[in-house]
């Protein structure tokens, strides 16, 4: 999509690898949010990092700005400043808003990569910048690079050669005293290392480096040092002056370091010549490391004393990007000679999702939130695995410990990089089972020092056993399943154990009626659909795993349960209309039995949840409309593990989900909570009570909320069962809240910004793809929505590619790594012939799927060719 003007007032495009913390990138071009310190930062100005473009010809200055446009927003100031530079003081000079800039810029926006144009009257030259940070799936190290790569392309528009300058500079963010700042070539790469003399094996300790790979520079180790507003001042002085910059060199530390509330700052320049009517491109990359981080955010352990706080804060460890770049310089470098790959690499994904067979809404839904990959969400530890919050307040981590009932939502990382959501199931059954077989939804670090205390969540445990069994899927690592089965089947049996205190379903019906924890952060009690959903799914799931391990005694004992409790959910908890919940609200005696174990909002029942002034149970759902009422079918659907829900009964419910919570006026609506849609805006909220449903009268948290990990959840389904028009609606109503005026587009909010809930909108893609994945069988299928010609873009754990189909003729492409293929699943007819690149493939077919003779490997080389009877 491209935003101008107002439409790209609230962007930050994220520039950045995953676990490696960002810079953004505004909708004006300027630098922004740098969340660089293993922490984010939010609303924050780059402090005088920028780009800034000149044009001369026979040592005369044509023309030079500042290479951004209009400054969008703030212009009383903003809050996030230091005394006498904040609110009330205008925007930050740092952000170079004073000096002459472009008029006309141009953001499009399709991530992993933004490309801006810059025009301006004055300027002889037209300017194109791509920024984006390398995204290539199943490569989840060259997608994890602490850094932002830019390409940009001058073209002289006018009738003789013109000597431009590209000048990247950058803010010593890590150090305002003590900085080392110094030039370096390295073969054909120019560089600025910025650097201090502090210790290294602190968590406060970082360097940056910018680099280029253009052969003539001119460079800065410093700005001018002085006070008020000297250094700027004197930088455009020497920037906007004939021919190359002058070399600057400090030896001692600055001694005055708050009289213009920044650091040190250094500038290199690249030079080049452009003939009448040519292009010219310049490469530059800025890199970062902040080696070691500790847990500096908000600890969810109960009971802990200060003491055990302190400890925890007290432990550090290397982020994974620290294992494989020294320091920041090594990170430029491998940036800069592998630039091209890198960049041609992410193109293959960006070109080959932007492609598919879908409503642009649904593409821009998709891609714009996979950019929670890249923002300071997601960490990845040490050994390389993967950690997450659920978002991010503006100075630290929201909600720790990669939530298991907020992530079991997600389904992008789990295609795009599978090892990664791999290592984190790993993470969970190792670090975060507890003794009785409940799984802490919430990860502890560092890693080793015991699982968290508070009760499991119920659409957690179950969730992740649904992901270990997607995880398989994707990957077909026998290996891997075996190693954590047996916490696995804990985790499963816990239902029904004798230690549960919580009760879920001791008499194993297939049917949760204890107290159950989930994701709207409180509990619900009885039977409701939403949890007992999930725990079917979970089950059923269970049922395959066995199987295959062979264990057909637990897959009986796991199956019986499954059909019992299918029988029952679909008997007594659907009123006519649509999956409630089974409760008496005036029933006190129901919570009496629950009054142990550690909960946010006590241990006791009782206290926590009966309203003794109106005599009625808080919080639960009643017989409200559940946006997440069939959630164990959405992901039973993804994972095709079949049918939970009577056919007519699922039909029924989806319809009244989108006729009772999609909202298509939020001007109207009350809603208590958190604010995500407002005005004139649509939504679909959490819970709703139609007319003739009476609603407690303290319901389900968040209840009159729009969130929109949920929002896309809820529309997927629906176009899963072919009711597109209503899912592409609530899809269209979250997007157009993201807009790019009222809000950024790559920063979809719950719990704070980035949230990791809206990855879910990937779940779109496997919709309309109708993707069927089993590498343990070696077996991929396609039965998309579109039956005549399409395209779609796939990714498993070894490769990713695009099927398409034309004129009869499927074609199957592996753009990157491979894919090992026996068969393949497709809506087809009666087969002529298969070729792999030109040689004939021997085949049979069996049940409608594609069954090869043989295991064969489909690389980057190769195409595989299926070709219809009537195709002549």
């Amino acid at each position: 999509m491209k935003y101008i003007s107002k439409k790209a007032s609230q962007i930050s495009f994220p520039l950045g690898g995953i676990g490696t913390g960002c810079i953004g990138l505004s909708g004006n071009g300027s630098l922004i949010d740098v969340e660089i310190k293993n922490r984010p930062n939010k609303n924050s100005t780059a402090e005088f990092t920028h780009f800034a473009v000149k044009a001369e010809t026979e040592h005369e200055v044509l023309d030079a700005r500042v290479l951004q446009g209009d400054y969008p927003k703030d212009y009383i100031g903003c809050t996030e400043r230091p005394l006498y530079t904040g609110y009330g003081f205008g925007p930050d000079r740092g952000t170079m808003a004073g000096f002459p800039h472009f008029e006309k810029v141009t953001f499009k926006g399709e991530f992993p990569i933004a490309q801006l144009q810059f025009k301006h009257a004055h300027f002889p030259g037209e300017i194109t910048m791509e920024a984006f940070n390398p995204f290539i799936p199943t490569n989840e190290d060259d997608s994890s690079i602490p850094a932002a790569f830019f390409k940009v392309q001058i073209k002289n528009t006018t009738e003789k050669a013109i000597d431009y300058t590209l000048a990247l500079s950058c803010n010593n963010y890590y150090c305002r005293t003590n900085t080392l700042h110094y030039y370096e070539e390295q073969d054909s790469i120019k560089l600025i290392h910025l650097s201090n003399t502090n210790d290294r094996n602190t968590t406060e300790y970082g360097d940056l480096t910018i680099a280029t790979i253009c052969p003539d520079v001119s460079y800065q180790n410093y700005w001018f040092r002085g006070r008020w507003f000297d250094n700027s001042s004197v930088f455009w002085q020497e920037f906007t002056s004939p021919g190359k910059l002058p070399t600057r060199n400090y030896e001692n530390s600055r001694q005055n370091p708050d009289s213009n509330d920044t650091s040190d700052i250094a500038t290199l320049a690249a030079h080049i010549k452009i003939q009448p009517s040519k292009i010219g491109t310049v490469f530059f990359v800025l890199s970062w490391s902040n080696p070691y981080i500790n847990n500096h955010w908000k600890i969810t352990h109960l009971g802990l004393t200060e003491e055990e706080i302190e400890f925890r804060r007290k432990q550090k460890w290397l982020n994974y990007y620290a294992t494989i770049f020294k320091d920041s310089k090594e990170s430029a470098i491998y940036s800069l000679k592998n630039f091209d790959r890198l960049y041609q690499n992410t193109l293959l994904y960006k070109k080959a999702l932007f492609s598919s067979s879908l409503p642009a809404v649904v593409i821009d839904a998709i891609s714009a939130n996979i950019a929670v990959l890249k923002s300071p969400t997601c960490l990845r530890l040490s050994d390389g695995s993967f950690y997450a919050f659920e978002g991010v307040h503006a100075h630290m981590g929201s909600c720790e410990g990669t939530c298991t009932h907020v992530w079991s939502y997600a389904y992008a990382l789990a295609f795009l990089f599978p090892r990664l959501e791999r290592s984190a199931r790993t993470n969970e059954y190792k670090y975060s089972m507890q003794k009785d077989g409940g799984m802490g939804f919430r990860l502890q670090l560092p890693l080793g020092i015991g699982p968290t205390n508070h009760r499991p969540a119920a659409d957690g445990q179950f969730g992740t056993i649904l992901r270990v069994y997607r995880e398989f899927l994707i990957s077909g690592d026998l290996n891997w399943l075996k190693s954590i089965w047996s916490q696995v089947k804990q985790s499963l049996e816990f239902a029904w154990s004798t230690q549960n205190t919580d009760l879920w379903d001791p008499d194993k019906t297939g049917i949760l009626t204890g107290r159950q924890h989930h994701t709207l952060d409180m509990e619900l009690f009885g039977p409701n659909s939403w949890l007992s959903s999930m725990y079917l799914a979970a089950l059923k799931a269970c049922v395959v795993m066995a199987e295959i391990l062979g264990e057909p005694e637990c897959a009986k004992e796991y199956n019986k349960i499954f059909e019992r409790g299918k029988k029952e959910l679909n008997q007594t908890l659907f009123n006519g209309e649509y999956f409630c919940q089974n409760i008496d609200l005036t029933h006190k005696e129901l919570l009496a039995r629950f009054n142990s174990g550690f909960s946010d909002h006590g241990a006791d029942a009782v206290a926590s949840y009966w309203n003794d002034e109106i005599g009625e149970i808080k919080y639960q759902i009643g017989n409200g409309c559940s946006v997440d009422q069939l959630l164990g079918q959405w992901h039973a659907d993804l994972l095709h593990l079949g049918e939970i829900f009577e056919p007519s009964k699922l039909e029924s419910s989806l319809k009244s989900i989108y006729k009772y919570n999609f909202i298509p006026n939020l001007r109207e609506h009350v809603n208590p909570c958190r604010i995500y849609g407002l005005n004139s805006e649509q939504g679909t909220i959490i819970c709703s009570y139609p007319p003739n449903r009476a609603k407690p009268k303290i319901p389900v948290p968040y209840a009159e909320e729009t969130m929109h990990g949920y929002e896309y959840q809820a529309a997927s389904h629906m176009i899963m069962h072919r009711h597109e028009k209503e899912g592409l609606t609530c899809v269209a109503a979250v997007r157009s809240r993201y807009d790019g005026k009222k809000r950024n587009p790559w920063n979809e909010m719950e719990c704070g910004s980035n949230y990791a809930r809206s990855l879910s909108s990937y779940a779109l893609l496997l919709a309309y793809s109708g993707f069927i994945f089993d590498l343990y069988h070696h077996k991929i299928g396609f039965h998309p929505l579109i039956t005549e010609n399409y395209s779609f873009f796939w990714s498993v754990d070894s490769g990713f590619g695009t099927i398409s189909k034309k004129n009869g003729k499927f074609l199957l492409k592996v753009l990157y790594g491979y894919l090992d293929l026996k068969e393949l699943e497709l809506d087809l007819s009666e087969i002529k012939e298969i070729k792999l690149n030109k040689k004939l493939l021997e085949f049979t077919i069996s049940n409608g799927i594609i069954v090869l003779s043989k295991v064969i490997r489909v690389d980057a080389n190769h195409t595989l060719r299926i070709k219809e009877t009537f195709i002549e």
